[in-house]
């Protein structure tokens, strides 16, 4: 039996929204999801049993940073992450190849893998296939990912079919080095804006049969019509009987969006980054409760939210703790947005459940600014 398998419990009919169950090691959740981020084995400014009470299933940690420090070798020793961070939920870990693209100015790509500088010491490093697979295998997560490239917006067409297909021997050796049976390898679609290069990846991966599927390089500076049409395009390509991940996406209008394309999975750092400079998320757009016109304002940051720290704390209040630089202040911006988030997915879940995603989504869209 897989280590983690996706059971779909209903499909909307009017749209490709999907309600979900995703069975691992740590727990079943229910889908569509969203994954709050702990880059370094932490959710920034949020303890394990506070990600509890706001209804966290998975969390997301980072490989490359890891990697880099503390090092797997310590995070094995110590138990695996779930041990480490005191977290027995579910925990997905990306492969690391997003941050071997875009934190490091010296790389060289090869076939084997890319050697680049840490951003810590400016070492040199290698994360290949196999490299990032044993890493991951050492931290132990429930879910990990394939080594790929991000083909970086914008790319011509020869570069970004050539990263396709190296990252398509790539997810090969991957799942050759793979050998943990507790855990579970996921396939990432590429092929940068062209439709014909994501179909290429997809049928390439698919025919893989990974245990579930990741759309990335989207979210990486196109704008969002041009993203909701690729995912238009590339969603129906991927198994219906396996979960499908929309990678470092987490507004509040591309989640709808997300998930009315029949996306289960998604993560983020904006919430948690936005939160850290005062702006919360709400159902009528951001705000920005560090700003001088809530000084005198005595109403919950958000009097739609029944939160922590919108049931307990002013927006004046709030405004105070960034003015006086109280790390209560961004954490209770960081509970609330998540908070935010992991709701809207209930929300959407219970409208697919009544086969009502459409009302949701235009109801959303009618009081939404983005």
């Amino acid at each position: 039996m897989a280590a983690v398998s996706y059971e779909l419990v209903k499909q909307c009919s009017k749209t490709g929204a999907r309600a979900g169950i995703l069975h691992t090691p740590h727990g079943s959740f229910e889908t569509p999801m969203f994954m709050p981020v702990g880059t370094q084995a932490s959710v920034k400014a949020m303890s394990p049993a506070e990600l509890k009470t706001i209804n966290a299933g998975m969390i997301l940690s980072n490989t490359y940073h890891l990697y880099l420090r503390p090092g797997h070798d310590l995070v094995e020793e110590a138990g695996g992450l779930h041990k480490f961070m005191n977290w027995e939920r579910g925990i997905l870990t990306d492969s690391g190849g997003f941050q071997v693209f875009s934190l490091s100015d010296l790389r060289k790509i090869t076939e084997e893998g890319v050697k680049f500088r840490s951003h810590i010491d400016g070492s040199e490093q290698f994360l290949g296939p196999e490299r990032a697979t044993e890493v991951q295998m050492a931290l132990g997560a429930d879910i990990i990912m394939a080594f790929d490239e991000c083909i970086p917006y914008p790319a011509d067409y020869n570069y970004a079919k050539d990263s396709i297909m190296r990252t398509t021997r790539w997810a090969r050796r991957c799942l050759d080095a793979h050998t943990r049976k507790d855990q579970a390898l996921f396939g990432i679609v590429q092929g940068g804006m062209y439709k014909d290069l994501r179909a290429q990846s997809a049928k390439d991966l698919v025919e893989m049969d990974f245990p579930g599927y990741a759309i990335g390089g989207l979210s990486v500076g196109e704008p969002k019509p041009l993203m909701y049409e690729l995912l238009d395009h590339t969603a129906p390509l991927l198994p219906a009987h396996k979960a499908r991940y929309l990678m470092g996406v987490g507004s509040p209008d591309c989640l709808v969006e997300g998930v009315m394309r029949g996306i289960d999975m998604f993560d983020c750092v904006l919430p948690t980054r936005i939160a850290r400079n005062g702006t919360i998320m709400t159902r009528r757009g951001k705000v920005v409760v560090r700003n001088a016109e809530y000084a005198r304002d005595f109403g919950p940051m958000d009097d739609q939210c029944s939160c922590y720290a919108c049931k307990n704390f002013s927006r004046a209040y709030v405004r105070h703790l960034f003015k006086a630089e109280e790390i209560l202040g961004l954490r209770l911006t960081t509970i609330h947005n998540l908070h935010f988030l992991i709701k809207l997915m209930g929300e959407m879940r219970e409208a697919i459940l009544q086969d009502a995603a459409a009302d949701f989504y235009k109801e959303f869209w009618s009081a939404y600014k983005a």
